[in-house]
């Protein structure tokens, strides 16, 4: 990295890159809706690849719809260095979520091809499918599949609310790659992210080094009671699905509550049917989210609130089904790609600390196939998955050109290991 060390990216072409994304799916409130394999999906993802191809870069794209787009090296037998986020939003998603750490890729590029600088192994910017999960449940899922958490028929079956496959919207938007996801190998993976918490803000770092990822499981739960009229069943014989799924929501709470202060868990998704005024509902259906950076505590959270509820159903005289759709370990990093961050944050001036996530993100399944590490910057308030989501010109600055000093050191490091060195 030493030849290199006082290369910077161009912050302002960066945010202006930023912004002009944000203007795909943008909301009235200043945020993005854009849900994976959407319409708009297919628009950020045309934008992507052109953007990528006036960079001189090649674009691949596997049959999970992931998409890598390549700038070559001296040596492109060496397998590639990704620097990889989302595109993909939630449906009241700001302007930075994921969207920062493929920009910051782009950036990247475009930087080195400003100064005629040619690495070593090649580079690629990828956009994986569907981080966020708010459409096809679970999060992460073609990654997932890249990672060998999931198989390419688990991800093409998964539905959304209204029962459109996964696998028929890749289809339908033109994004079914034809390399088999998980074939394409890579020699390490760097990504840029915001904190979307408070640590860093509070404590007044520019970057966080961040080390692993907490672990986490999802549930859908769906209680079943009896519908009858609201007017002339008295209270002693309802069967009130929609009574007993509000005291498992308490019971959530409690069950983190309980393994606090860092255990947390959320019901974020519940549909009540029929959804009549005078009617006492008879099915529910809602979502649950338990995390916690230690496995075997997130496992007894979930023998908690399964306690929890089915006591809760004996008591209302409902049925509960609790299904698990989704259980991600926690994830350490490489250590050679921390120490990589770690250095690259201290050659640039940035104050800096060692910190685990919370929110899930693709490296988590990555890390189980090439070395990787992530790159936080802090986002105002730790505000994320809202259309407020905000954060400062220099931070975004700030956390692609670590990534550009990050890839830059793993080039050097990988090049002479290969040279035998």
């Amino acid at each position: 990295m030493s030849a290199t060390t006082n290369i910077a990216v161009n912050g302002e072409r960066l945010w202006a890159t930023i912004m002009e994304t944000a203007a795909i799916g943008a909301t009235p409130k200043g945020g993005i809706k854009r849900l994976t394999l959407t319409d708009l999906d297919r628009q950020v993802r045309d934008w992507f690849r052109a953007a990528c191809e006036a960079a001189g870069c090649t674009v691949m794209i596997d049959d999970m719809g992931n998409m890598f787009a390549r700038r070559p090296g001296r040596d492109n037998s060496l397998p590639p260095i990704a620097m990889g986020s989302h595109l993909d939003t939630q449906p009241t998603g700001g302007k930075f979520d994921g969207v920062i750490g493929v920009l910051s890729g782009l950036e990247v590029v475009r930087t080195l091809n400003d100064l005629k600088v040619e690495t070593n192994a090649p580079l690629e910017v990828v956009n994986w499918t569907n981080e966020e999960g708010s459409r096809f449940a679970p999060a992460m899922l073609c990654s997932g599949v890249f990672g060998g958490a999931f198989d390419r028929a688990f991800a093409d079956s998964r539905t959304d609310r209204e029962g459109k496959r996964f696998g028929d919207e890749l289809e339908r938007i033109g994004y079914r790659g034809s390399e088999p996801c998980g074939a394409h190998k890579l020699g390490a993976h760097f990504e840029v992210h915001i904190e979307q918490g408070p640590i860093l803000e509070a404590e007044g770092k520019v970057i966080g080094i961040v080390t692993g990822v907490q672990g986490m499981r999802w549930f859908e739960v769906t209680v079943t009671g009896r519908e009858s009229h609201a007017g002339s069943t008295p209270m002693p014989l309802r069967q009130d699905a929609l009574v007993a799924a509000a005291r498992m929501v308490q019971a959530v709470n409690e069950v983190a509550l309980h393994h606090g202060p860092a255990g947390v868990g959320t019901v974020g998704l519940l549909e009540c049917q029929p959804n009549s005024r005078n009617v006492i509902p008879g099915h529910v259906f809602f979502s649950v989210d338990l995390r916690h950076p230690d496995d075997a505590t997130v496992a007894a959270m979930e023998g908690a609130m399964r306690a929890a509820m089915i006591d809760i159903a004996a008591g209302a005289r409902v049925e509960v089904q609790v299904e698990r759709v989704w259980d991600s370990p926690a994830v350490r990093f490489d250590p050679e790609c921390i120490a990589a961050v770690a250095r690259a944050a201290e050659a640039s001036g940035y104050p800096a600390r060692e910190i685990v996530s919370g929110p899930g993100h693709d490296s988590a399944y990555v890390s189980r196939v090439a070395p990787t590490s992530m790159i936080f910057v802090p986002c105002d308030g730790g505000l994320s998955h809202n259309e407020l989501e905000s954060m400062e010109f220099g931070q975004a600055e700030a956390g692609a050109n670590v990534l550009l000093r990050a890839v830059l050191d793993t080039d050097q490091r990988l090049a002479e290991r290969a040279r035998g060195g």
